[in-house]
């Protein structure tokens, strides 16, 4: 594949870094010749569910491949058994493919290449280029020196070619416990790149393995394996995030010094950071672990399986990244940016269907007791072909309650004493009465309705400035609601200390009892609806027939932000 001499790395030319940097070296290793095709590949770890940054690293990858008529391959790194597990690669399986990608034959797993690791191993050996170190991993860290002093060789970096082979076949069979002897690659302890510090390559875990079951004890760094499987695969363009950077001579070097089948590259790119959302894996599991959230999947969560459980469209996120594009300098993008490309595809997609969820009961007093009508409404106003629904209004309904106000202040233009409002899609009414318990608490209004207005408009041509939207008492389907905000407080949560410190403790509000349209009834789970004037929401799959629960996906308008600009001014 590699047939010319590689052209050189752009990003360690003196040239202006373009936003699309990845594509500019793509398309100069095809003209040049280097490569006459691109193979691409997205590598995680089973030990979690992807996030949204993941999110960037696949439609980069994966439509890399596919802008080139290249190949993505799905490469599971299980290199570490003790954190993976079988639901995490079924999990990131389907996220990629919810994201609208397909690896084809090309699902791949490090552990498919560990005999080819292990014999590359001892290949170092031979060659005095790696050796077996007895120091513990805190000794090893203290000998490692700091980015200002060089590090010390162990004392048992000069053992012989022999016992060093010798010694590694031991740790392989089993002969030694965890942490008890590791294999370190001799390259220079005085190295101004730390990672070049003799690395540790290989440890011994005595632990099973998902795949290969006991068959290893000892199992292959990330560093080691990484690069060594892109060759086996003959990746052309190894592209990860920025913190690899300092990582790439270490790459570079093995891919030197062994007898690899190819010699792939490695790019970095910025790695995605959102306002209010953390990105990190380790803290991710931990809200999950200490039970803040109720799982991967909580629709709180940053991540792909979450979003998708609020409703978020695939298209959505995958035209969020492409908007904010690929860069070499890290920054945090606000997640509104996010909510607006989800708001913009929800409107043009999504039906629209009423629900009040906080019910205040309205009867009609001079309307026919025991009536039904039923009035047309649009599904989509966005969308011609989406046809539309049959809606019935009978004498009692249901509005919002945030809709009426006794006392109302001048701005208001909704339902209060004596005033008339529009009902959307049916008539204007007025209200007459407001029935209160012995808590003095509001619990019916009372009203009249002009039969002239029917569609909602008079034929006298007056004007009213509110319409409200409202549900039939005697169709309505309960169903439980679950609201949600942001899942911190703080822009960056843990800026001033622990992350934990900034959760919102409000981000989860529950709604029982909330009256939907009849229509909401058969909504298949994942399906996201716009409830007309509230915003989107998404059927979880926790609903069930007699217990029909939807998710909030976003509101219809920025609110968040808004209040928090107000907040910060």
């Amino acid at each position: 594949m590699n047939q010319k001499p590689p052209p050189s790395n752009t990003q360690d030319a003196n040239e202006d870094i373009t936003q699309d940097f990845i594509r500019d070296i793509i398309n100069k290793d095809l003209k040049s010749g280097y490569h006459t095709s691109v193979v691409t590949r997205f590598p995680p770890e089973p030990n979690g569910h992807l996030h949204i940054g993941h999110a960037k690293a696949i439609c980069l990858n994966f439509g890399i491949a596919n802008e080139f008529s290249g190949q993505c391959h799905l490469r599971f790194d299980d290199t570490n058994p003790s954190k993976e597990e079988q639901e995490f690669v079924d999990a990131i399986k389907e996220d990629v493919q919810w994201l609208g990608f397909d690896w084809g034959e090309h699902l791949h797993h490090t552990s498919d290449y560990f005999e080819q690791l292990y014999s590359w191993a001892e290949y170092l050996i031979n060659k005095n280029m790696a050796y077996i170190d007895d120091l513990s991993a805190i000794q090893i860290r203290e000998y490692r020196g700091t980015l200002r002093e060089p590090g010390k060789n162990s004392p048992f970096r000069d053992r012989s070619i022999a016992e060093n082979l010798a010694l590694f076949r031991k740790m392989r069979a089993g002969e030694f416990k965890n942490g008890e002897k590791v294999l370190r690659a001799k390259i220079d302890m005085a190295s101004g790149n730390i990672n070049l510090r003799d690395p540790v390559i290989y440890r011994i875990m005595h632990a099973e393995h998902p795949r290969t079951g006991n068959a290893w004890c000892i199992y292959p760094n990330y560093d080691f394996a990484h690069g060594q499987s892109d060759a086996i695969e003959k990746i052309t363009h190894s592209i990860c995030t920025i913190e690899f950077e300092d990582h790439r001579p270490l790459y570079d070097w093995f891919i030197t010094n062994l007898p690899v089948p190819s010699k792939p590259r490695q790019y970095e790119f910025a790695r995605l950071n959102l306002t209010y959302t953390v990105l990190s894996k380790r803290r991710l599991k931990q809200l999950v672990s200490e039970k803040y959230v109720s799982g991967w999947d909580d629709p709180r969560m940053p991540t792909i399986s979450g979003y998708r459980r609020r409703g978020y469209p695939a298209v959505a996120i995958r035209d969020f990244t492409n908007r904010i594009g690929i860069s070499k300098s890290n920054s945090t993008i606000e997640v509104q940016s996010l909510e607006a490309c989800v708001r913009e595809h929800l409107n043009q997609i999504a039906l629209r269907r009423m629900a009040v969820l906080k019910p205040l009961k309205v009867v009609i007093e001079n309307y026919p007791d025991g009536q039904t009508e039923e009035f047309e409404a649009k599904n989509n106003p966005n969308d011609e072909n989406s046809g539309t629904r049959k809606i019935q209004f009978t004498r009692e309904f249901f509005i919002e309650q945030d809709d009426f106000m006794e006392d109302p202040p001048k701005k208001f233009f909704r339902l209060a004493p004596g005033r008339e409002v529009r009902l959307r899609y049916a008539y204007f009414i007025t209200c007459t009465a407001v029935l209160k318990n012995e808590e003095k608490e509001i619990v019916e209004i009372r009203c009249t309705y002009d039969p002239e207005t029917k569609g909602g408009n008079a034929p006298d041509g007056r004007k009213v400035k509110g319409t409200i939207h409202w549900v039939a008492a005697p169709y309505a389907i309960e169903a439980e609601i679950r609201q949600y905000e942001h899942l911190f407080t703080k822009e960056i949560p843990g800026e001033n200390g622990e992350f934990l410190d900034d959760i919102n403790s409000e981000s989860l509000k529950i709604l029982s009892n909330c009256k939907l349209e009849s229509a909401l009834k058969n909504t298949p789970i994942g399906e996201t609806i716009q409830f007309e004037r509230l915003g989107y929401y998404s059927a979880d799959k926790d609903t069930s027939s007699s217990h029909l629960i939807f998710n909030q996906t976003i509101e219809l308008r920025d609110t968040w932000g808004k209040n928090k600009r107000s907040e910060n001014a």
